[in-house]
């Protein structure tokens, strides 16, 4: 087995936490330049993180932050940067969420009625990302282009379709549209937790088992091997034979099949039907969870969390006084330092290598000179 090697850790460390240091700094400044207190703001974070509502609420944020990095992760991986994520998982959600709110479904068995809600999913956010990536291997079009038109189609196509005429029902009493509501049968029970009235995700266990999935199969597969080789270079995969098409299709397709995951918890746990009101944004949050965990599950994992603790504990900053977008300044300065810190980082790294082969070459000059001389 391979050792640790101690500096390969501190510098895989080095730019998720000098990022999130620089950031909690910056805020700090901002705050004492508008008359506000990092303390009391810091405090008033920690107390309402100590609610039972605002864990349970935290938890289930990042469940949902953490599909949307992973389907934006698979896209890294070969170089890809999805940017839908956010129109495939809506449209997903709510096209299953029909599906799961039919009246052919009340007569099948629940462990049925949520599979065929997922797979739905899946299948729908598979079949949009595909757009793109056809698009990229017969026409060459950029996948950041083709994803961020998909995406406002998306968004028309589920405002036409969440129509009372079409797949939704009126409200009674509000101006708010719904699918059909999705019966016990068709839900997914939550995890209860004392002293809240909402319960965890019951499909926390789905995002943790994508996760092992997502580490198996880029770590210990020749799929993932090749995805990975792909993406680092096309040239060299393609000297070993991988089709980096093929390879484009599938990576495009597993991301968006993974983006039709991430609206369930929601769905399935909470909503239990998808309307005017339903969570929105997330894909791109995704986009800054799978950055600053660097495409590592743990790291997307812990990132997630981060997220969710951020969005969930602002509201309490408004009791002492202090503005929540400072919460939003925080993670826009940590996007935008974890991808500096990312680059300078990998130089040192460069740097550092080149120095211990130049020291290695002089050892062996050194010796071979020590035996010609002997």
């Amino acid at each position: 087995m391979s050792r640790i090697n101690p500096r390969a850790v501190l510098l895989g460390l080095a730019a998720p936490v000098g990022a999130l240091l620089f950031a909690a700094a910056f805020c700090a400044v901002v705050l004492a330049v508008t008359g506000h207190s990092a303390g009391d703001a810091v405090d008033a974070m920690v107390a309402a993180s100590q609610r039972p509502r605002t864990f349970v609420n935290s938890i289930n944020s990042a469940v949902q932050y953490y599909l949307a990095a992973v389907a934006v992760a698979i896209g890294f991986r070969m170089k890809l940067f999805n940017i839908g994520v956010d129109g495939q998982y809506r449209l997903a959600a709510m096209l299953s969420a029909a599906l799961a709110g039919a009246s052919f479904m009340e007569g099948l068995p629940s462990v049925l009625r949520v599979a065929m809600t997922i797979a739905a999913a899946m299948l729908v956010g598979a079949a949009w990302s595909g757009f793109a990536a056809l698009l990229k291997v017969t026409r060459g079009v950029s996948e950041v282009i083709s994803t961020i038109m998909l995406n406002s189609i998306a968004t028309f196509l589920v405002s036409y379709l969440l129509n009372p005429d079409r797949l939704a029902l009126e409200n009674p009493g509000s101006n708010n549209v719904s699918t059909p509501p999705i019966g016990v049968g068709g839900q997914v029970p939550g995890i209860p937790v004392a002293g809240s009235s909402s319960d965890l995700f019951g499909l926390l266990f789905l995002a943790a088992a994508v996760g092992v999935v997502y580490w198996f199969v880029l770590s210990r597969t020749r799929f993932g091997f090749e995805l990975k080789a792909t993406g680092l270079s096309e040239s060299a995969a393609v000297a070993s034979g991988v089709s980096v098409k093929r390879m484009v299709v599938w990576s495009m397709l597993l991301s968006g099949a993974v983006a039709g995951l991430v609206g369930m918890p929601q769905l399935l746990g909470s909503s239990y039907s998808y309307s005017l009101d339903f969570p929105t944004g997330i894909g791109f949050i995704g986009i800054a969870v799978a950055l600053l965990g660097r495409n590592n599950p743990v790291g997307m994992a812990l990132a997630a969390l981060l997220w969710g603790f951020l969005n969930n504990t602002s509201n309490s900053l408004d009791i002492s006084n202090i503005p929540r977008e400072i919460i939003g300044i925080m993670q826009g300065i940590i996007v935008l330092s974890v991808v500096i810190a990312y680059e300078l980082v990998r130089r040192y790294r460069v740097r550092a290598e080149q120095r211990d082969v130049g020291r290695a070459l002089g050892r062996t000059k050194a010796a071979t000179a020590e035996e010609v001389s002997a």
